[in-house]
């Protein structure tokens, strides 16, 4: 017997026992798809023949069966399930889950299940007990159906059951192996000459118009196929042009479609049921009438084998009429298949008469793109991932599509208003079955065919909830990235205390390594030793740039406060923002914040970078100086006062020896104390190298070294050559820019090494902080890891800044040298991962909060225990 079951669902063993459940699970399907009620006994009470646990061993077996189904895992149950109201409890689980209850029945003469029990030992339950179960079977055996349960099987013999052979299939909504290209065609409501103007707008070729019955055609040359949202009818002035050019292209391959609200009404009709001929259908019925009964009869047989949504692309895509939330994604039920046509409404009608409708997509936080319709907006807009594209056609908006995977958006406008919306469209929804939780746009679409990337989400409210766990972020640059629950929090109070505007903070900067300590000589870190690293690791070039000592910075600057709202959904009038690299306003004054970032704008303009590089924002990667501006504290705290100290210190024993009469005994002290005396002198040195004062925005340097990223791009996959230059040309445009110095080498070469070493000697001697040393590939592999991203090679002198002004004694360096790099580099590499995931979901127009997740989550990093001297 061949028995085709789904790959998802709840299937129940329902028989007698003895009957031969556990052995038939055990052949047909894995140990782990398979809860026995005898297991679940056992794991309560150590026994699995334990009557009295009954009730706790299936608490539990419900409960695995819960997760399992919630997972969307093949979930089989072994157990009897002989009395209704057992079925009636598992039936009801797979419902709550869209999963269909699949039952075995196993119809076995309880004599043979007798037998069987007695050949068991701990299972002599007696004669009775199988017949009991056998009589309790058979009094429900043939209403099955009207339980709930699809895809019966009765096995009557155990040769029947030994015969049966089991194939699973997707179930039909499962349609992941589908990737398209598809072009998602919004609600058309009998707009025919605006579809075919948005599909002639898309590239296809539309075969020549001919009137009667007869199907319409339209392919597009390069494979792509059109994906209709539903809703192909009613109040519009061409339903039945819509429906032959549809039903045309979904029979000859070149469409999809789902079913909407209004198609279910009109197939409703089309099958004789009585139905109310309102909110247009009464047009469609008028058209409708007049043909001849075979073609009404396609048209219901077209609708009634339409799915209720598509779920596609491995899982990354969702197509429903009225969106659908993840826990029904790939699933069927009737409850699902009412929620992708209508949407979820409390069952209360507002003042216009119109469903109030459930916010569904305000907590979606799922991994598919969901695009939908049947709620007109006007103008399309992503929101927490979902796109609803039904723009308002039929009532003199547009009609949209959506390109996918490109995930650009293409409109025709409406030739005119077909129908008055019963509330106004420009304030949000209208219609019959379509009001309520669409968020409209400032304008319709405009004249002619506007294409061109989706809107920016509005999605402005995170929710503490969403961050405040323990998380795990999987990267695409091969690995997954946790989140411990208490770096979670400290990452939130930072950010809710101190950051600037959510909507700004698109990226975090990743901590950077220390080099391995110099094994001999004055000095803790050597660009040999970085150097030889990358030679050994085989990253290829290498790229050397100046390393300014001042304050990290990112700088988001658009074309101006326009571009920047439509962007970043800010409402500020700020064109742009500079903060720290812990989320914070990196000026405390709002004016000279604005008056840097219109600079800044102004060198883009300047170097024509904006048409260069195609976009209207930019996001810069900078150190700004001098240190002082921001370290004022640390200043007055920390760095200053143990540069006196060690002063005083140091000249306090050299009088005191002095004041000995610099005795024999003693001249190594002295000798001591003046080393450490000139040490003093040149930690104050150098530190006020750093500090400047900058009242006036010309006493500010900024100097940029990474362009990360513009409109749809991460430029990561550009060299740092090739960003170095860039900038150059940025800096080349305003005097508060500073450029780079920067060489690429060959980290092999022992010519270039050398050569490396004496302008680190040099720059370092001049107060400079020392030198980065990178891959010039952005990010490079080391097998399976990700190779150092950056080393930092810090200057004899700025290191007494960070140790102290007397570390590079002898006897400190020696211990010094031992320090453990390992955790600061692995913490330098996860963080990188995290800043370029942050960055890539944001260029794809990811919800906020999964940019937020990787920007916090560096942040979290941050809070783990590391030498701070590192």
């Amino acid at each position: 017997m061949k028995v085709t079951i789904p790959d998802f669902a709840l299937v129940l063993l329902i028989g007698p026992t003895g009957a031969g459940k556990t052995q038939f699970a055990r052949r047909h399907f894995r140990e782990t798809q398979v809860i026995s009620s005898d297991r679940c006994r056992a794991l309560v009470a150590d026994d699995e023949t334990d009557q009295s646990a009954t009730q706790d061993a299936f608490a539990v077996l419900e409960a695995i069966a819960e997760r399992r189904l919630a997972r969307r895992r093949l979930t089989v149950i072994d157990a009897t399930s002989v009395q209704r109201a057992d079925r009636a409890r598992l039936v009801a689980l797979a419902r709550r889950h869209h999963a269909l209850p699949v039952p075995f029945v196993f119809d076995i003469d309880p004599r043979i299940c007798a037998a069987r029990n007695e050949a068991r030992a701990g299972r002599d339950f007696g004669a009775h007990v199988p017949h009991n179960h056998a009589k309790a079977l058979r009094r429900d055996l043939r209403h099955l159906g009207k339980e709930g349960f699809r895809h019966i099987t009765v096995m009557r013999t155990p040769e029947e059951v030994d015969a049966v052979t089991i194939t699973r299939v997707p179930l039909w909504t499962d349609q992941r192996h589908d990737h398209g290209p598809f072009d998602i065609i919004g609600d058309v409501h009998g707009c025919y000459d605006e579809l075919t103007a948005l599909l002639d707008a898309l590239g296809y070729e539309r075969a020549p118009y001919a009137s009667g019955e007869g199907l319409l055609q339209a392919r597009h040359p390069k494979g792509r196929r059109a994906f209709f949202v539903g809703d192909l009818t009613d109040r519009g002035p061409a339903n039945r042009d819509c429906l032959r050019l549809v039903m045309g292209m979904c029979a000859e391959g070149q469409a999809r479609c789902v079913i909407g609200n209004h198609d279910f009404k009109l197939s409703k009709w089309l099958r004789g049921r009585k139905v109310r001929l309102d909110h247009g259908l009464d047009r469609t019925v008028a058209e409708l009438e007049s043909c001849s009964p075979g073609f009404r009869s396609c048209v219901a047989d077209f609708i009634e084998g339409l799915l209720s949504h598509a779920w596609l692309a491995d899982g990354s895509l969702v197509v429903a009429h009225a969106g659908l939330t993840e826990a029904m994604h790939g699933r069927g039920s009737a409850a699902l298949r009412s929620f992708a046509m209508f949407g979820e409404t409390t069952g209360a009608l507002d003042e216009a008469g119109l469903p109030v409708r459930l916010d569904w997509v305000r907590d979606y936080r799922g991994a598919a793109t969901v695009v939908y319709g049947h709620t007109p907006v006007a103008e399309a807009q992503w929101r927490n991932n979902t796109l609803c594209i039904d723009t308002g056609c039929v009532f003199g908006g547009a009609l949209t599509a959506l390109r996918w995977p490109e995930r650009e958006i293409l409109s025709v406008p409406a030739a005119r208003e077909y129908a008055p919306p019963l509330r106004p469209f420009r304030e949000g929804a209208a219609g019959e079955g379509e009001a309520g939780d669409g968020a409209a746009g400032e304008d319709a679409a405009g004249e002619g065919a506007a294409a061109g990337p989706a809107r920016p989400e509005r999605d402005d409210m995170l929710y503490f909830d969403d961050f405040a766990c323990k998380q795990r972020i999987v990267t695409r640059t091969g690995s997954s990235i946790t989140i411990p629950q208490e770096n979670a929090l400290a990452a939130l109070e930072i950010i809710s205390r101190f950051g600037i505007d959510p909507r700004w903070l698109i990226h975090l900067p990743p901590t950077m390594a220390a080099p391995p300590a110099a094994s001999d000589g004055p000095y803790l870190e050597h660009p040999d030793q970085a150097l030889a690293w990358y030679a050994r690791h085989g990253g290829g070039p290498v790229i050397v740039e100046e390393k300014h000592m001042g304050s990290r910075a990112l700088i988001v600057v658009a074309r101006d406060a326009a571009c920047a709202a439509k962007r970043f959904g800010v409402r500020d009038g700020k064109a742009g923002t500079i903060y720290t690299r812990t989320g914070r306003a990196f000026f405390a004054d709002a004016a000279l914040e604005a008056q840097v970032v219109g600079r800044i704008g102004a060198a883009v303009t300047g170097a024509r970078l904006w048409d260069e590089i195609a976009t209207d924002w930019l996001l810069l990667d900078a150190e700004i100086m001098p240190w002082s501006g921001k370290a004022q504290d640390l200043l007055r705290r920390q760095y200053r006062p143990t540069a006196i100290a060690a002063q005083a210190s140091a000249q306090a024993l050299i009088a005191a020896i002095a004041d000995a009469g610099d005795p024999e005994d003693l001249r190594a002290l002295r000798a001591r104390a003046g080393i450490q005396s000139d040490n003093a002198q040149a930690m104050a040195r150098t530190l006020e190298g750093y500090c400047w004062q900058a009242d006036a925005i010309d006493a500010w340097q900024i100097a940029p070294f990474h362009l990360l990223a513009t409109e749809g791009r991460v430029l990561t996959t550009q060299p740092h050559h090739w960003h170095m230059e860039m900038l150059a040309r940025l800096c080349g445009e305003d005097p508060i820019l500073r450029a780079t110095g920067w060489q690429v080498i060959d980290p092999a070469s022992a010519a270039d090494r050398e050569a490396v070493t004496g302008w680190w000697e040099r720059h370092t001697a001049e107060g400079g902080e020392g030198f980065v040393i990178k891959p010039d590939a952005f990010v490079v592999h080391d097998g399976k890891r990700l190779l150092q991203p950056a080393m930092k090679v810090r200057g004899r002198d700025y290191l007494r800044l960070v140790y102290g002004p007397d570390y590079d004694l002898p006897d400190h360096l020696v211990r010094l040298r031992e320090r453990a790099l390992g955790r600061k580099s692995a913490l330098a590499e996860r963080e990188f991962r995290l800043g370029l995931e942050g960055l890539a979901r944001f260029v794809a127009r990811r919800p906020l909060r999964e940019v937020h997740a990787c920007a916090l989550g560096v942040l979290a990093l941050e809070s783990e225990p590391v030498d701070p001297r590192l």
